[in-house]
């Protein structure tokens, strides 16, 4: 039986698009190779489930590096506020942290996959646990796609099949696969939102589980002195580098690693200026005067990382604090304001959040999501060149296009 429409993936971006074009009164049939919906969804935000940023469509854009203004009209019809309105329409009680992060009160995310799962059903969406293998094309038309177990045939065929992060959850990159069936450029493939590997693997693995609330993270490209990206905010010391969201974020910015040296420097103590620092380390001293200097820095770091500090100042670690010198001060403020970490690589874009590089926007028409080579062909979500910053950016992005495509979808085929 012809549907009004087939969708390929039952991530957020398919879920979404599913249930606004069947309550617009289409027949939507939504294609899962998985043995559930929402996968990937279900472990994002560490189980919470960041669902999206509680901020104004200016705010998306800004956080959205790489082809911001493709997406201008989408979040202009359906904004964050639209996001949050949705899901409390479902009865999904949501909360707003630090960051305008926005979160179900639950904390969890399978309350999420479950409220669009829920709503695709009760909007009359047919869910099949079936295997896409290709885009049935003729004519320069999209008219179906053939399966593992058969054919679906539809005026109107969405690949949200997400990207090729995570891939245990179902992001094996087949959208790519149908991109290219149907004349699509896809651009190169790298993960985004990743943890990093670090030339001193070794000092950040002895500082490994140590979690920096308040610090601020620069990443400067080599021969440039203005940083690429600089925020305050939280980051983790792991067994190979660093991660935690300020290194995520700052991941985005890192393009061809192998050809590009780019430095990680980090501020501890961004509320204070060199001078003030400066005077907090001779109360300190002062306090501690007959101390080593090894065990001076109790007050003022957290002790996983007092022996890197005390390495990178140069100052012997046995010195009584009554004698260190002005200058051996200023080199201990300098270890602590600009302790720096050379990218040795990123992650194995499995361990990214988000894949970077996908479906060529400029072949898409931003307004509907449809392809301009493919009638009737649309691609949303992590399957196009879009990608953003941590703080539900990117989940706002897959919703916003999803609901742009439905519109279209809606009012094409009436």
């Amino acid at each position: 039986m012809k549907q009004d429409c087939v969708i390929i993936g039952g991530g957020a971006a398919g879920l979404m698009c599913a249930v606004q074009t069947s309550r617009r009164g289409k027949s939507v049939t939504l294609l899962e190779h998985m043995d559930g919906c929402g996968r990937k969804l279900a472990i994002t935000g560490k189980g919470r489930c960041n669902v999206t940023n509680n901020c104004d469509v200016e705010t998306v854009l800004a956080n959205i590096p790489r082809n911001p203004r493709f997406m201008y009209s989408a979040l202009n019809g359906f904004s964050p506020n639209d996001t949050m309105e949705f899901f409390e329409s479902l009865g999904v009680k949501l909360k707003t942290e630090r960051g305008n992060r926005v979160f179900p009160q639950s904390d969890s995310a399978k309350e999420i996959v479950s409220a669009l799962v829920k709503a695709a059903k009760d909007a009359g969406v047919k869910i099949v646990y079936d295997e896409a293998k290709s885009l049935i094309i003729d004519g320069g038309a999209v008219k179906g796609v053939a399966t593992a177990q058969g054919e679906y045939f539809a005026e109107s065929v969405v690949v949200a099949t997400g990207g090729r992060s995570y891939s245990k959850t179902g992001s094996t990159g087949d959208g790519y696969k149908f991109a290219k069936q149907a004349g699509h450029t896809v651009t190169a493939l790298t993960p985004s939102l990743c943890p990093v590997v670090t030339r001193e693997s070794e000092e950040c693995a002895s500082a490994m589980g140590l979690s920096l609330k308040n610090c601020t993270l620069s990443l400067f490209e080599q021969g440039k002195k203005k940083p690429v990206y600089s925020e305050l905010g939280e980051m983790l010391f792991t067994h190979f580098g660093l991660s935690g969201p300020l290194v995520l974020s700052a991941s985005a910015h890192i393009a061809s690693p192998e050809k590009k040296s780019y430095l990680f420097e980090i501020d501890l103590k961004p509320a204070l200026s060199d001078n003030q620092l400066d005077e907090r380390i001779l109360r300190d001293f002062a306090q501690f005067e007959n101390r080593e200097f090894q065990n001076s820095l109790v007050k003022l770091l957290p002790a996983k990382i007092i022996p890197i500090i005390v390495k990178r100042s140069g100052i012997d670690p046995t010195k009584r604090v009554n004698q260190i010198t002005k200058q051996e001060r200023q080199a201990l403020v300098g270890a602590v304001k600009h302790l720096d970490y050379t990218l040795l690589r990123l992650r194995p874009i499995d361990e990214a959040i988000v894949t970077r590089g996908g479906v060529k926007t400029s072949e898409v028409d931003p307004k509907t999501m449809q392809s301009k080579l493919c009638a009737g062909l649309y691609f949303i979500g992590e399957v196009l060149d879009v990608d953003a910053y941590t703080g539900g950016f990117n989940l706002q992005i897959a919703f916003s296009a999803a609901h742009s495509c439905a519109v279209h979808i809606a009012c094409d085929n009436t």
